[in-house]
């Protein structure tokens, strides 16, 4: 048996979050046969602060569940969204495999609104902090034409351009080479993945961007496993992505083009629970070199338990997530309103209205901090539920293997 998560290297992977810890079973089932690599414990440092849970829980949920199955393959483990040493310490200290590397703190986030003399000006307060070397990038960039194959030819000709992607991602580069080598000592010599995510900024991550920081990673030394960029469309929480399939296709096929050139190296989909109109087109042109991640949508199944099981329970949650929904959605890619779904459906409507509404699920989805972590006072909502799961095992296993197999039969179907 495969008790302990391992490297996964190039082989198409599957990020399965579980904030409750009682998901593996379900997602077992889900990934069973698939010819995806799983990885089964999963949470960002953000979501074990909101829902109160460590680095060695998150770790033993998946592990003792998988003794348990008896589960033979390989596996992984996603410490997601690192940004400190110490979040770095904390999780390789447990065993963590997979390192997800968040330098979004040191994102330029407003770039691509900059005019030319506030561009340069924001080029120079870069240099000014060591960050980046002046004009190394010109010098090394500028004017040169990179071949991505099948035709895809990349230019370094506008200054403008490659100004605006050492602005909105030098720092950015800086700040995970150095999480490298923190990652790199806190492993001690072990085998350790390394993915790097620059998806949470307002504007999509342009192809040209995409292959300025890759080539610049291999130039800093680091080896991505993965890399996660910002692409065109919405990818809001909870929800099917919203934007033009042909526009998305074309720009993916760039970015895999890029990822093979630059690394190779896979392209990660975050946010990437219940993205059903785009997974066989992410599946077809990405052949092995993908992986997928998901956390929100395996919680929401466990309020659909809930729904079915418990309707009580669920009405309460239901009230205390619109009453926290415009507090809590504050750090979240959202658009839902609570006018949209009414306060107190009828039963019969009761589940349909919250998980199966893209903006009710989006009430349940950002607000799961607050029922599971809550401040003091609190009603108990997490312990219930716990239980409520603990009694209906068996159909929290079956409407996972559902939604999540669902998720994976779209991505084999291109």
């Amino acid at each position: 048996m495969a008790e302990q998560p391992q490297v996964l290297g190039l082989k198409r992977s599957f990020g399965f979050g579980d904030r409750l810890g009682l998901a593996t079973p379900g997602h077992l089932d889900a990934v069973k046969g698939s010819g995806f690599a799983p990885i089964f414990a999963q949470q960002s440092i953000r979501e074990m602060r909101r829902t109160k849970r460590e680095p060695v829980e998150v770790m033993r949920a998946a592990v003792e569940a998988l003794k348990a199955e008896r589960w033979a393959d390989a596996w992984g483990a996603d410490a997601d969204h690192l940004q400190t040493e110490e979040d770095v310490q904390r999780t390789a200290r447990e065993g963590f495999t997979f390192f997800t590397i968040d330098p979004s703190a040191h994102v330029h986030k407003t770039a691509d609104e900059l005019n030319d003399l506030e561009l340069e000006t924001a080029y120079q307060k870069l240099a000014a902090t060591g960050a980046v070397q002046a004009n190394q990038a010109f010098d090394l960039y500028l004017g040169k034409s990179f071949d991505l194959g099948e035709g895809a030819r990349i230019d370094f000709e506008d200054r403008r351009a490659l100004t605006r992607a050492v602005v909105k991602y030098g720092a950015a580069l800086a700040h995970t080479k150095l999480m490298n080598g923190w990652i790199a000592k806190a492993c001690a010599g072990r085998p350790f993945e390394l993915e790097m995510s620059v998806d949470e900024t307002p504007s999509p991550t342009s192809p040209l961007e995409h292959l300025f920081v890759g080539l610049e990673l291999k130039r800093l030394g680091v080896k991505l496993v993965s890399l996660a960029p910002r692409f065109t469309g919405e990818f809001e929480k909870g929800i099917d992505y919203k934007g033009d399939l042909q526009v998305f296709e074309a720009d993916y096929k760039r970015h895999v083009a890029i990822a093979k050139h630059c690394g190779p190296y896979k392209l990660s989909v975050h946010s990437g629970s219940d993205k059903f109109r785009i997974y066989p087109i992410v599946g077809r042109l990405s052949g092995e070199l993908v992986h997928v991640k998901t956390a929100g949508t395996s919680y929401l199944e466990a309020l659909r338990v809930a729904a079915r099981a418990d309707k009580p329970l669920f009405r309460e949650i239901v009230g205390f997530c619109r009453g926290r929904y415009e507090t809590d959605r504050a750090t979240y890619h959202v658009s839902a309103k609570l006018g949209d779904v009414p306060a107190e459906p009828a039963d019969a409507e009761l589940e349909r209205a919250y998980l199966e509404h893209d903006s009710g699920r989006q009430i349940l989805h950002v607000t799961f901090g607050s029922v599971l972590g809550g401040e003091s006072g609190t009603p108990p909502y997490k312990q219930r539920l716990l239980e409520l799961l603990h009694k209906r095992a068996d159909l929290y296993r079956e409407v996972l293997r559902a939604h999540l197999g669902k998720h994976i039969k779209g991505l084999l179907a291109g």
